[in-house]
C-alpha cells in the first residue's frame, strides 16, 4: 500500500522502537510483509537507531493500515498498543530526561500536578523532537491531550478512532509519572474519522 509522503517526520529512534516491538510479536518475515504493505522502502527495515527526524508520517500510518489488513482492526489494536507503550519506556523517556521530566523534584509533587505537568511535557517533548503538534488542556475530572498533526492516522480513514499507538504512549507515560500507576486513557476524536484533531480524555483518578 503506498502512501502519499506527508513531509511531516517522526523520529528515527521512536520508530525502530515501534517497528522492533511489533516485530518480536509478528516474526521478521511478517514484518516484512507489512513494509510491503505499507510502501516502506526496504532500507528502513528497522530505522536507524538515532535521534533524526527523518521517518515519514506516511509511512508510520502506513504501516497501522498494513497490520489491520493482515491481522484486523483487534489485531492492529492490540500490536499498536503494545508498540506505542515500548516506544515511551525506550525512547520518550530518553528523550523527556532533556527537557526535565525525570528530575527527582518533579518526581516529588502530588499526583494531579505531576500528571498535568507531565502531559504537557510529553506534548512538548513531541513537539520538540518530531513533527507532531500536540497540546494538553483539561476539564473537571479529566485531560484532554490533543493532537492536531498526528502520524498514526495520517492519511487514513476510518468509522472509528485508530491511534492505538498513541493511546499506549500515553497510557505507560502516565505509569511511569505515576510510579506504577494505570489510568483509562479514551481517544475520543480522530482525523481518521473526520475529526480535525485526535483528542484523548484521560481520567484524573487512576484505575488502582
Amino acid at each position: 500500500m503506498a502512501l502519499e509522503l506527508s513531509g511531516f517526520y517522526y523520529p528515527n529512534k521512536m520508530a525502530r522502537i515501534y517497528v522492533l516491538s511489533i516485530e518480536e510479536t509478528i516474526g521478521s518475515e511478517a514484518m516484512q510483509k507489512v513494509y510491503d504493505l505499507a510502501g516502506v522502502p526496504p532500507e528502513l527495515y528497522p530505522p536507524p537507531n538515532n535521534f533524526a527526524k527523518a521517518f515519514d508520517f506516511a509511512y508510520y500510518a502506513g504501516i497501522g493500515a498494513a497490520l489491520e489488513k493482515m491481522y484486523g482492526l483487534r489485531g492492529e489494536r492490540g500490536l499498536a498498543l503494545h508498540a506505542g507503550r515500548a516506544s515511551f519506556s525506550g525512547g520518550l523517556a530518553e528523550f523527556g530526561a532533556v527537557i526535565g521530566v525525570s528530575e527527582l523534584s518533579f518526581k516529588a509533587i502530588p499526583l494531579r500536578a505531576k500528571l498535568k505537568v507531565g502531559l504537557k511535557a510529553l506534548a512538548e517533548t513531541f513537539s520538540k523532537f518530531s513533527d507532531v503538534i500536540a497540546d494538553v488542556s483539561e476539564a473537571d475530572n479529566h485531560f484532554i491531550y490533543t493532537i492536531h498533526r498526528c502520524p498514526g492516522c495520517w492519511g487514513r480513514s476510518s468509522d472509528r478512532p485508530i491511534c492505538y499507538n498513541a493511546v499506549g504512549v500515553i497510557e505507560d507515560g502516565l505509569r511511569w509519572l505515576s510510579d506504577g500507576k494505570s489510568f483509562a486513557v479514551e481517544e475520543v476524536k480522530c482525523r481518521a474519522a473526520g475529526d480535525e484533531a485526535c483528542v484523548f480524555h484521560i481520567r484524573k483518578d487512576p484505575l488502582n
